[in-house]
């Protein structure tokens, strides 16, 4: 290279150098130290604005290059390999383990052409009774108050005339006959209140409408012919939309309500409630049609209250009220009254160590912000959402993991199961909860195990002929079968209509219920069994199969479930725990067995009170579940 070529080339480099240089010191400001929110915050209640509707991230897919490993390879005949054991017992236990393979797609009855009022409120208490009660705004029902009890006055605000009411707005239902008794409601209205069972068995519902707003009514515990106990003025803000969970301690916190930004206690029975506790979160998370009505709360392992609003949520301590955490925003819309999804907290498995205090939410439907303004305004109904999304909210740091139901779902209900599955019932695929706001009904029920692989847990059933929508509920019988009821799109009781009201009660069988499988059902003796429990302790049942040739201790569960309060596509209170099983004994007569449990450790795991006991073969539920009471 000549002399000249080499200057020119040193000079070149000293240039690029220089010009780099420069560039680095003008642009050493604009360093992003992090992505912007995935989100924008919801702005508070009164905004004319709503936020865009988020865009899920385009689906990643990998680049085609990535080499294929080789399929792990399989230990042959006469190999030995580590961590591997070939032996009988081993192979035994694999068959053992493994659930039936039941085909049943589930069966529906009719079991009560009339139940007298349309099942706006439900909730199964440890008498096998069902309270189920609808708003008295409507002045009428379907069964009419007994002989010899006093109509209801009141005041007809549209022609300014005093009325007497004698209908019942209220019945209690017995499950074991399908025959009702009509109960009086004399004080404030309880139309779109919350509700609960106390641990001794007091049944407890607060809040409502107008004068209900700030009420509280108690039925029971555990009598024959009980009758509302109503006292009105209790609380220190109005209870209309609120949530109600019982804590660890066995009182109950209601959260929320209609533009009542804040949560409270329900006092000893009789007394007035404390000053309420203002809650900015609630307040947050309202937009312009609220869609933060009725939110979700769980109670977690730990004591404190996972509560979902709109499309939030966060864990609070209601001892020392303060926020533990946040979590991340859920996408895709709201979740909450009126765009109305479902929630439930995922069984807690106490028999393996590791999941001991896993708690685990699933939040499913729901519709967009501003579905329920659009279907007010147009009767346009937007498609309810088809995702299903759950969250580990005992983890510091969880993410949420979606997944897609067969079919969209508002105003559903979500259950769990005697053996640990979840059902998906009642609703609409189109437009959210109110009067008039929805259409195009969700007859089929789907099967959730949240056990099985992502992509294989839901199972369409057997649809229903009855079209369950807006005030529409199910709970979970003794018998594992769903008592269905409600359904009521109008602001009156309608006998002709494109959805008329409903008080007609289905049961609904799921899968499990197959009668093929019969012989494999247990049966519990409850006179041999153990029904008052202690926190931590040891107690026994006793139960029979008649075909149990293969059951042992790995492949038998005992759960422990207690039954919800459900209104509004939200069941208040519920949960499903499996108990660490200690020892199974053969009893001397052949199919009988004996088997000794551990009761849950703590009040936070199980809040006191009432629950049905289950013994679970291979995904079989016992014949009728047992109610048992922890202290």
């Amino acid at each position: 290279m000549s002399h000249s070529l080499k200057v020119f080339f040193v000079f070149t480099l000293l240039f690029l150098a220089v010009v780099e240089a420069k560039h680095k010191k003008k642009h050493k400001h604009k360093i992003r130290h992090g992505p912007k929110p995935f989100l924008p915050l919801i702005p508070p209640f009164g905004s004319d604005e709503l936020p865009p509707v988020p865009q899920l991230p385009p689906i990643f897919e990998p680049p085609s290059n990535i080499p294929q490993l080789p399929p792990f390879p399989l230990k042959q005949d006469g190999e030995e390999g580590q961590g591997v054991e070939n032996t009988q017992q081993d192979a035994k236990e694999g068959i053992e383990n493994k659930l039936f393979e039941v085909t049943s797609i589930g069966h529906w009855e009719i079991i009560s052409e009339n139940a007298g009022v349309s099942a706006m409120h439900i909730n199964l208490l440890p008498t096998n009774k069902i309270i189920v009660y609808d708003a008295k705004v409507y002045r009428t029902s379907r069964i009419k108050l007994p002989d010899g009890v006093p109509c209801v006055p009141y005041r007809d605000m549209g022609g300014q005339e005093d009325k007497l009411d004698c209908f019942a707005h209220a019945v209690e239902y017995d499950i074991e006959t399908n025959q009702v008794r009509p109960l009086q409601i004399t004080a404030g209205d309880p139309w779109c209140s919350s509700g609960g069972v106390a641990p001794d068995g007091t049944f407890v519902s607060a809040g409502g409408f107008d004068t209900g707003a700030r009420s509280v009514r108690y039925m029971g515990p555990n009598c024959q012919n009980c009758e509302w106990r109503e006292y009105d003025n209790i609380f220190g803000a109005d209870r209309w939309y609120a949530t109600q969970q019982i804590l660890p301690n066995g009182e109950f916190i209601l959260v929320g309500g209609r533009r009542s930004f804040s949560y409270e206690f329900i006092p000893v029975e009789g007394q007035r409630g404390e000053k309420p506790y203002f809650f900015p979160f609630l307040y947050e998370t309202s937009d312009i049609d609220e869609n933060n009505l009725y939110p979700f709360v769980h109670l977690s392992t730990d004591g404190n209250l996972f509560i979902f609003s709109n499309n939030r949520s966060l864990l609070l301590n209601p001892t020392t009220h303060k926020i533990v955490r946040t979590f991340p925003v859920l996408p895709g819309g709201s979740r909450n009254y009126p765009a109305s999804g479902m929630s439930a907290l995922l069984p807690i498995n106490l028999n393996d160590p590791a999941t001991a205090t896993k708690a685990e939410v699933m939040v499913c439907g729901g519709n967009l912000p501003d579905a329920f303004h659009i279907a007010e305004t147009t009767k346009i109904f937007l498609p309810a959402l088809r995702d299903c999304n759950r969250l580990t909210i005992s983890e510091p740091f969880p993410e949420w993991e979606s997944e897609l139901m067969p079919s969209g779902r508002t105003m559903g209900d979500l259950l769990v199961l005697p053996n640990g599955d979840l059902l998906l019932i009642n609703g609409a695929t189109m437009g959210t909860a109110a009067w008039w706001d929805a259409d195009l009904p969700n007859y089929t029920p789907v099967l959730y195990k949240p056990e099985d692989p992502k992509g294989l847990r839901f199972t369409v059933l057997k649809p229903s002929q009855i079209a369950r929508m807006y005030h529409s509920t199910s709970t979970v019988l003794p018998s594992g079968k769903i008592w269905v009821s409600g359904s009521n799109t109008h602001n009156t009781y309608r006998d002709v209509d494109k959805f008329p009201t409903e008080t007609r009660v289905e049961a609904f069988s799921p899968p499990y219920l197959d009668a093929n499988f019969d012989k494999y059902r247990p049966q519990i003796d409850e006179d041999a069994s153990e029904k008052e429990l202690a926190y931590g302790g040891l107690f026994e049942a006793s139960f029979s199969v008649e075909d149990g040739a293969e059951l042992t201790k790995n492949n038998i569960k005992v759960s422990m479930y207690s039954p919800p309060f459900t209104t509004h596509g939200f069941s208040m209170g519920q949960r499903l725990l499996f108990l660490k099983i200690d020892e199974l004994n053969v009893q001397g007569q052949e199919g009988s067995y004996r088997v000794r449990v551990e009761a849950p450790p703590s009040n936070a795991i199980a809040p006191p009170g009432y629950y049905l006991l289950f013994v679970v073969y291979r995904g079989l539920p016992a014949a009728k579940g047992m109610w048992v009471h922890i202290q």
